[in-house]
């Protein structure tokens, strides 16, 4: 008969790299747990000195928090995945699968975070209903970010009073024991910088930013952005739902496309980066639009999947990083990222970026989100409670 082990023996537990929470990776790096107490963290040959009698596992891959998606879908998560350039992406699925978007993918969405383990999520909602019930989830964690379209100026106050009106109303109903705690926040999104208007976009940056509600924005996600705000036109333009656009980009953004001008720029000088949104994706980016973020001191979320498969390009993580420019990740739907497990996203960027110490991926993915949605990480340091879901050793 095998005698059950005892719960005061050390357990010993050897990982590639560990993140505690606190300061900068280690690698390679171990735990020391008593019972379901953290005893120590640091180098395997000094624990293993300190604990002689502990039991050693070598668990492999990685010991940190979860990991926070800090940008997703969740109410496109009954989508079918496809891999697509995002300008096509955008009508051929988000528009076509619309009948799939709703409060039943949101849900099923929940559930797969909450069978994940994540440490909190930044997830875009597109409609009254999903917020409604995303708002009763009791295991719900981060920020809800209220989606906000709208490309014709002439229906700019028309459109923000009623945004604002929801806000106001959620809030209300939560009251203020819920909102703005560490567990759920009210947020907004302006979807991208082409598809809400100049006054739409700053009347609702500027609400934000007065009632402390945190940004999110879609931003230079595909090359054709770029092109779009240089000339006003190309494919982007030319795949545009017609009926929500006006005749001409320059009636978007209230003044003429030129030579230079990158989305980044012109929400710079439109104002908004002084609010310090989170930008998303920022994968076709000018060196003089990572300084302007850098300046503003703006937050980016890189969805390494979702922008290699709609051909967006690579995120240059390395100059927002020399920048000194704070990172975190995201899925972005299960339509474009294909899962919600963003330690998926963790492995697919080890393999992106070869040259870049792992050690800043798992940071971004564990630290990043959360100064993201404004929480903090639980910290692996001795006197703290021990989880199994600190052993992220099934993507690495």
């Amino acid at each position: 008969m095998t005698l059950p082990a005892d719960p005061h023996t050390p357990r010993l537990l050897v990982c590639d790299l560990l993140y505690t929470g606190l300061g900068g990776a280690q690698s390679p790096g171990a735990v020391v747990v008593v019972g379901e107490t953290v005893a120590a963290t640091g180098h395997p040959d000094e624990l293993r000195r300190q604990y002689p009698q502990a039991t050693e596992e070598h668990v492999g891959g990685v010991i940190a928090p979860p990991p926070v998606n800090a940008h997703t879908h969740l109410d496109m998560s009954a989508y079918d995945f496809q891999a697509l350039p995002y300008f096509r992406w955008l009508p051929e699925v988000v528009v076509a699968q619309r009948e799939l978007r709703g409060v039943a993918g949101a849900l099923a969405g929940v559930q797969e975070l909450a069978r994940l383990g994540v440490g909190g999520v930044g997830d875009i909602v597109y409609s009254p209903e999903v917020m409604d019930a995303l708002l009763e989830r009791g295991d719900l964690s981060g920020v809800l970010y209220f989606e906000v379209l709208g490309a014709f100026p002439e229906q700019a106050e028309e459109r923000f009073a009623q945004v604002r009106a929801r806000i106001e109303g959620w809030r209300g109903r939560l009251g203020p024991d819920r909102l703005g705690s560490d567990r759920l926040r009210l947020g907004l999104t302006p979807h991208t910088p082409f598809t809400v208007s100049s006054r739409l976009m700053r009347l609702v940056t500027d609400y934000a930013a007065g009632e402390g509600l945190p940004l999110q924005i879609h931003v230079a996600e595909h090359p054709s952005e770029l092109e779009l705000f240089a000339t006003g036109g190309g494919p982007l333009w030319e795949h545009r739902l017609r009926p929500f656009m006006p005749e001409t980009f320059a009636q978007v953004i209230g003044r003429e496309p030129e030579a230079g001008l990158t989305p980044v720029r012109y929400l710079d000088e439109l104002g908004v980066l002084a609010h310090r949104p989170t930008l998303i994706h920022m994968v076709n980016v000018t060196p003089d639009d990572i300084s302007r973020v850098a300046r503003a001191g703006c937050a980016v979320v890189t969805c390494p999947r979702s922008n290699h498969h709609l051909e967006c390009g690579t995120f240059p993580w390395a100059a927002f990083a020399a920048a000194g420019v704070e990172v975190a990740l995201g899925t972005d739907s299960v339509a474009s990222g294909e899962s919600l497990d963003v330690r998926e996203d963790v492995a697919f960027a080890r393999t992106l970026y070869p040259a870049l110490d792992p050690r800043v991926i798992v940071r971004a993915a564990v630290k990043g989100g959360h100064r993201v949605l404004g929480s903090r990480a639980p910290f692996i340091r001795r006197g703290e409670a021990w989880s199994e879901r600190y052993v992220w050793n099934q993507v690495w």
